[in-house]
């Protein structure tokens, strides 16, 4: 009979299903936290074994990671070749919180622990090892040479948070997002440089009140992380989101509509060479806009509007590789594709993403979506997911169009 704790295994996704994974964990303070690691990392599909140092064990009970994964922890090496055979048998090993003496003997080759021994085994084997330091930050500052080394060697070091003299364990949404992507995907944009705009603009038609939309911009914040955590250089240009996603990449806040226009032409200036319109901004705004509060109590105000700048207009004359998003209210997926090619070709997009947003269960406010991405020569429907999973896939897309494009 499975263990208990395996019940939670792909209760978010299933986007690590099929990925076997070693996390091993060594002696410093932040080792707690790794116990919520293991078990997001199983909510996403995957199977998890732990493996401590001795340091570790000092800590926190094997037998307390052992309830967490369902699995048998490893504390020791006993010349039984367990190093060797977690390395054959498993796809990554990933070492959090991973101390300063253990990070300075994996980049020098030294293989008398626990941890550095099977480390060395997963590099010969070429297979993924991502390292994620927590310790004070002076001392991290001091290991900077063999970080280094560790990156060379072919490692992925996750910085950590700073955060006064300490060098943070990070969050761990950002953690598992990046190591969910990091193992199925590697940094495959590196190179690519982005602008994502995110969330709705707001027009104004007096100090306090405006017209706007639902949109959370949870779509474009999980769409600049992913292309962040994949190697690309991201800016997002937002509005005012109310996303329970946190975006890792440069944010640049705007509020309304010309304003999020003129923050993405201005990257593009600056050489960004793929814009991807995730935002909702407003379409249209007031003509004038009172210079104080109407008051409630007076006659109800008549507001003449006139449209705002489409920003696809303003970006499309630069040599770029250009996204847009359609949310529209339609009856089937056919009326949304048609609607939606209409789009592509009036603004120029070389990739429209379409969504109903007629569905509750999808799009404005929700953390799932289902879109039909259209290109010049596809249709391609990716079904219901979480919004992150979705972001990921439509990356994909982006990536194999530009490429065929020869951007």
């Amino acid at each position: 009979m499975p263990h208990p704790s395996k019940r939670i295994i792909g209760e978010i996704s299933n986007e690590l299903k099929g990925k076997k994974l070693l996390i091993g964990v060594t002696g410093s303070v932040s080792i707690y936290k790794t116990i919520d690691l293991v078990r997001a990392l199983m909510r996403r599909g995957a199977e998890v074994k732990v493996i401590m140092s001795s340091g570790a064990k000092k800590l926190i009970s094997p037998t307390l990671f052992e309830w967490a994964t369902g699995e048998k922890v490893i504390d020791k090496i006993t010349g039984e070749i367990e190093h060797v055979e977690l390395a054959e048998e498993l796809d990554a090993f990933i070492i959090a919180p991973a101390t300063a003496n253990t990070i300075s003997k994996i980049a020098n080759g030294i293989a008398d622990t626990t941890i550095t021994l099977t480390a060395l085994n997963f590099l010969g084997l070429k297979k993924p090892v991502v390292v994620v330091p927590a310790m004070h930050l002076p001392m991290y500052e001091a290991i900077s040479e063999n970080v280094e080394k560790l990156k060379k060697m072919g490692v992925e070091v996750i910085q950590p948070q700073i955060k006064g003299d300490l060098a943070h364990y990070p969050d761990l949404d950002f953690l598992t997002q990046y190591i969910a992507s990091f193992l199925l995907r590697g940094k495959d944009l590196v190179g690519l440089k982005v602008v994502v705009t995110a969330g709705p603009t707001r027009e104004y038609f007096d100090p306090v009140r405006f017209i706007s939309n639902p949109s959370s911009g949870t779509m474009g914040v999980a769409i600049a992380n992913e292309a962040y955590f994949r190697g690309a250089d991201v800016v997002l240009v937002s509005g005012p989101i109310s996303s329970k996603l946190t975006p890792y990449v440069k944010t640049v806040r705007v509020e309304t509509t010309m304003e999020m226009a003129e923050r993405v032409e201005e990257y593009v200036k600056m050489g960004y060479n793929t814009v991807i319109l995730a935002g909702a901004p407003a379409d249209f705004k007031p003509v004038s806009i009172a210079n104080v509060k109407i008051d409630s109590h007076a006659e109800i105000p008549e507001i003449k509007l006139e449209r705002t700048v489409k920003i696809s207009s303003v970006i499309r004359k630069y040599p770029v590789f250009l996204v847009g998003f359609a949310a529209e209210t339609v009856k089937n997926d056919d009326e949304l594709i048609e609607k939606a090619k209409v789009k592509k070709q009036r603004h120029g997009f070389d990739i429209i993403v379409a969504n109903n947003a007629g569905r509750k269960d999808i799009a404005f406010s929700s953390e799932y979506n289902e879109v039909i991405v259209i290109g010049d020569s596809f249709v391609k429907k990716l079904n219901r997911d979480y919004k992150t999973v979705i972001a990921r896939e439509l990356l994909d897309i982006i990536k194999s169009e530009r490429t065929k494009r020869g951007y």
